[in-house]
């Protein structure tokens, strides 16, 4: 804990939770709601694209990108972490990755067929920056916050994402689907034009909002000799740092089971997210003309209810503990994915959406705030916060690609979803026996 103040505490720990409404207007309205629709969009004659001498359909070459994006994160996050621990200046890291990802966002509104290369080049980079900056946010948690306060604050952080994130996503649908009224044509090509504008009003707000954080969040510097640092290799310093946290956290029982369990869950957690909307449009009967509002108003549901999980989330584990809370979403969980392989008709897609905004918000908030408690006393926080980042990285990339080979195999996505079932019990059972000291 850095401060002494409780007012100053206080304005730290608001000021750190905002910065989650900054940057999670990036994954909901890029990642998940106007990009894929806008990117839709750019192949009406056809569905591939050359891009470096291969002609590639649309969906996989994204796909691609996004696998390279993720694989690029998988090395390089530890390292730098490892270096920001290693001169204790977290805080520029994060504003690079916050500035980096704010202008490729912008960046994106030149993304179109005819700049390809340059359009790939800010998708890629703003999604990198997005999943960079989250190891240096989230390792600010248990330097500002004591231990009986973490579950609390990283429940607030969750809800102003959330609030944040639909407040944006509304004001870019209504500017989406009312192009007019903002001075675009009323036509299909005003729409598009006015997509483009989203992107520039998400790099926007997360660079507007995320100064109000970095104006309290501390820097840190550490006592390191400008010679040595120039003798030694950042690399080789960072990754030695990273190196000696490793060799730590094999001995804590506790944390070593944790981040398994957190990857195992976060496995099934992440991608049924991700597949949510791909579920609603293939195997959900809607009434006519119902589909594309249905979706929305499901995705929608879930931030917004996700707002109550969070909170409800720490309030829980206030009475019953850490574990035994994420205990009980994974079985949450593990109920619904079973509810889910039965439905058929948008009443019931709107009920599951609503309880799984319910756990989501819970299990996401809960599962920062118990690491952070797991963890020693450290400086070493960003390393000790990138093996967290990465295990929710890799099973991304895990859950996706099982998502996908079952769906290919099988031709119904509905399988998928009983063998996320299986992880949340699985993660559920890893998580017995774990010890908060």
């Amino acid at each position: 804990m850095l401060f002494n103040s409780k007012s100053e505490s206080n304005k730290v720990l608001n000021a750190w939770a905002f910065y989650d409404w900054a940057n999670s207007v990036y994954p909901l309205v890029i990642s998940t709601a106007v990009f894929p629709i806008y990117y839709g969009t750019l192949f009406i004659d056809s569905d591939y694209v050359e891009v470096f001498g291969i002609n590639y359909k649309n969906t996989a070459l994204i796909q691609h990108v996004t696998t390279l994006v993720f694989i690029f994160l998988a090395f390089l996050v530890p390292l730098m972490s490892g270096i920001a621990d290693f001169l204790g200046n977290k805080k520029n890291f994060m504003k690079f990755f916050v500035y980096t990802g704010s202008f490729s966002c912008m960046g994106l509104y030149f993304f179109d067929l005819n700049n390809i290369y340059l359009g790939l080049f800010f998708y890629f980079f703003a999604l990198f920056s997005f999943w960079a900056s989250l190891v240096f946010y989230n390792s600010y948690l248990p330097d500002i916050a004591l231990p009986e306060k973490q579950d609390n604050v990283s429940a607030l952080g969750y809800s102003y994402g959330y609030v944040g994130s639909v407040i944006l996503l509304l004001t870019n649908l209504f500017m989406i689907n009312k192009p007019e009224f903002f001075g675009f044509s009323n036509s299909e090509q005003g729409s598009v034009d006015a997509m483009k504008v989203s992107f520039l009003t998400v790099g926007l707000w997360w660079i507007i909002f995320s100064q109000y954080t970095f104006y309290y969040l501390p820097q840190k510097k550490n006592n390191v000799n400008k010679n040595d640092v120039f003798k030694k290799s950042f690399l080789f310093s960072g990754f030695n740092k990273l190196i000696q946290v490793w060799k730590l956290m094999k001995k804590d029982l506790s944390v070593k089971r944790f981040l398994i369990a957190f990857f195992t869950f976060s496995t099934a957690v992440q991608t049924i997210i991700l597949i949510a909307t791909y579920f609603g449009d293939q195997e959900i009967i809607w009434g006519e003309g119902e589909k594309l509002f249905g979706l929305i108003l499901s995705m929608l549901l879930i931030q917004l209810i996700a707002i109550v999980g969070s909170i409800g989330g720490a309030k829980l584990s206030n009475k019953i503990g850490n574990i035994n809370t994420l205990i009980v979403f994974n079985v949450i969980w593990f109920l619904l994915c079973i509810g889910a392989f039965f439905i058929k008709y948008s009443f019931e897609f709107y009920i599951v959406a609503a309880f799984v905004g319910l756990v989501m918000g819970g299990i996401q908030s809960l599962s920062r705030s118990t690491y952070s408690k797991l963890i020693p006393q450290t400086e070493d926080t960003c390393s000790y916060f990138s093996f967290y980042q990465m295990s929710m990285i890799i099973s991304i990339v895990l859950g996706t690609f099982m998502s996908g080979l079952i769906d290919q195999l099988t031709g119904n996505i509905r399988i998928s979803i009983l063998v996320f079932a299986g992880l949340f019990v699985l993660g559920a059972i890893l998580l017995r026996g774990i010890k908060i000291k």
